[in-house]
């Protein structure tokens, strides 16, 4: 990671290297976090996590809110990601761009961080990497924290996009029953079998199938897993043999932390299907499974 313009060798930043290198000037640490409230019978909702961050976070680090300024505010479709050249005006503004390091965070389950990861390749930057761990494996080993509140230069944002890495709905519904794609499900497996719904309509994309995002951490050191067993999650989807693979959730959130795991394991031709059920379920048209 020595050069600054150079891609992250792995997607995962481990907390040790972070420590390390809180002081280096090319590195934008950014907090993703997400409140997540719970309503009791299955159903939840989300609200911006800057409050915790004023109150206490990663020294040097921005908070950006993935819910209102890193989503598109004219899309009928909650958290579609905004158009590129407006996530790189915003990006440039906080000091993210060419020449600089970045590590994601959040206080869940890294879906929050590896959305905006996601973000940031889909614009071509790959100088970025998600904590592993995220803030709570930061507390967890009592590393250092701040209320300081650091800007930095705005910076050049060089746009290189790669559209192949979100999925439409034109696209996924062009790949029903297509052998050669793999749908992948992210939510939980109440979600996936129609059980529990945030959507106008339960169920799931018929043929896809179930890999949920939660499995994917450790709920002791809330890290992620080890790959061996994040392949053996995968296996049954037909990730390893399909020439397209694409991920989907409520909103694209869940989604990109599959597709990040994906990415680990060497998978190359992934897409984050945007619109995911939210889009999905709100068309009648549209099939479904329970």
């Amino acid at each position: 990671m020595s050069d600054a313009t150079a891609p992250m060798p792995t997607p995962l930043v481990e907390s040790t290297w972070l420590q390390e290198h809180l002081e280096d000037p090319d590195l934008r640490i950014l907090d993703c976090s997400v409140i997540r409230n719970d309503h009791g019978d299955g159903t939840y909702s989300f609200r911006c996590g800057k409050t915790g961050w004023l109150n206490t976070h990663i020294p040097g680090s921005i908070f950006v809110d993935v819910l209102s300024e890193l989503s598109d505010p004219n899309h009928t479709v909650h958290l579609m990601m905004p158009p590129l050249d407006q996530f790189a005006n915003i990006m440039a503004g906080i000091g993210v761009g060419d020449g600089t390091k970045v590590v994601l965070y959040d206080n869940s389950n890294h879906a929050w961080a590896a959305r905006v990861w996601w973000m940031l390749r889909v614009c071509g930057f790959d100088a970025a990497g998600v904590l592993n761990g995220g803030w709570s494996k930061w507390l967890q080993e009592g590393r250092p924290t701040s209320t300081d509140v650091r800007q930095y230069p705005r910076a050049t944002f060089t746009l290189r996009p790669r559209p192949r890495l979100m999925a439409t709905k034109a696209e996924v519904l062009s790949s029903l029953g297509k052998q050669s794609v793999s749908l992948i499900n992210a939510l939980s497996p109440q979600s996936f079998h129609g059980e529990v719904s945030l959507f106008p309509r339960p169920g799931r994309i018929p043929g896809s199938s179930n890999v949920y995002c939660q499995a994917l951490v450790d709920p002791d050191h809330k890290t992620y897993i080890n790959t061996g067993r994040m392949r053996r999650l995968f296996g049954p989807t037909g990730a390893f043999t399909a020439d397209r693979v694409i991920t989907y959730c409520g909103g694209g959130i869940a989604a990109s932390s599959d597709a990040l795991a994906l990415t680990l394991l060497g998978i190359k031709d992934v897409a984050v299907y945007d619109g995911s059920m939210a889009e999905w379920t709100a068309d009648p048209t549209l099939p479904l499974e329970t």
